[in-house]
């Protein structure tokens, strides 16, 4: 029961935190671009979690750091910049209701990579929840003309990295603390992001401008809460309740993302409301089942 309770609640934590990002994400797109926003969430990251790292690499097996690094690539930095890329031309609430998409490519790449197997039930709550995706995408009415199926296709490749990460994480990481991970991986990937910052010429921009200041600091929460804090808690969540409970989360960011959207005058309406229902039914219908089978 204890383990129950503890799982739902870094549920709801991440689902807090991560629906957040999406709008925090075109709060630092107002004044910078997608590649400056989501190369300062990553420096910020591995800022906030050097001093772990620091210790965490002395613990760390030679032989699990490349596994480590790729866990950050693919679960950091890569959907960092394909996400804030995506925000330029599709907005935050849509961006969260794909990021449910997750749980499918969890799957997918278990069996295709890692020789997993899903019960029946598990795949029945995951098609409930997605249903429930697909619906809020197409009541938001973006699907005629406006919508850039480019930009939809970053979001989708960034929900394949994560639905890949979360099975290395869970298989080749399991015996390596959860702060370890990711105070290593966000470190490590956060020198590529600095490079990255310093060709697209942040450093020569007046940060002392309001504008740019205020992107900056949406970058800076990103990167510290977004990133850094949810890393540490969503690898806790993989070890403790398995690959695809954790990935279940995503299903909790749309309701957090349409809220903030709402807030700030996306379209969010009734029709919205009914799908996050019928995606959180199916969070429940395999949260459920893996209870009963783990």
């Amino acid at each position: 029961m204890k383990k129950g309770f503890l799982s739902w609640f870094i549920f709801i934590l991440l689902s807090l935190i991560w629906g957040s990002s999406f709008i925090l994400m075109k709060g630092g797109l107002q004044h910078l671009t997608a590649y400056q926003v989501a190369a300062l969430r990553i420096v910020f990251s591995g800022m906030v979690l050097l001093p772990s790292a620091i210790t965490a690499f002395r613990c760390v097996p030679v032989q699990k750091i490349g596994v480590i690094f790729m866990s950050g690539l693919l679960g950091s930095l890569l959907p960092a910049f394909l996400f804030c890329i995506a925000e330029e031309r599709i907005d935050s609430a849509l961006t969260g209701t794909l990021n449910s998409l997750t749980p499918i490519f969890v799957i997918i790449t278990g069996a295709l990579f890692f020789k997993s197997k899903s019960s029946s039930n598990k795949k029945l709550g995951i098609g409930i929840a997605i249903s429930g995706s697909v619906l809020l995408l197409l009541s938001k009415g973006q699907l005629q003309g406006d919508l850039n199926l480019f930009y939809v296709s970053l979001v989708v490749l960034a929900t394949i990295l994560y639905g890949y990460n979360v099975n290395m994480v869970h298989r080749q990481l399991h015996d390596i603390g959860s702060l370890r991970i990711a105070a290593v991986a966000l470190t490590m990937n956060a020198v590529p992001a600095f490079f990255i910052l310093m060709y697209t010429g942040y450093f020569k921009l007046y940060l002392s401008g309001s504008g740019v200041l205020g992107s900056t600091i949406y970058a800076a929460l990103l990167g510290i809460f977004g990133t850094a804090i949810a890393s540490v808690i969503f690898y806790m969540l993989v070890k403790r309740a398995g690959a695809v409970f954790a990935s279940m989360v995503t299903y909790g960011i749309p309701v957090i993302a349409n809220i903030w959207g709402y807030w700030y005058g996306e379209e969010v309406g009734w029709k919205q409301v009914l799908c996050l229902l019928l995606i959180l039914s199916g969070v429940y219908v395999a949260n459920r089942t893996l209870y009963e089978k783990d």
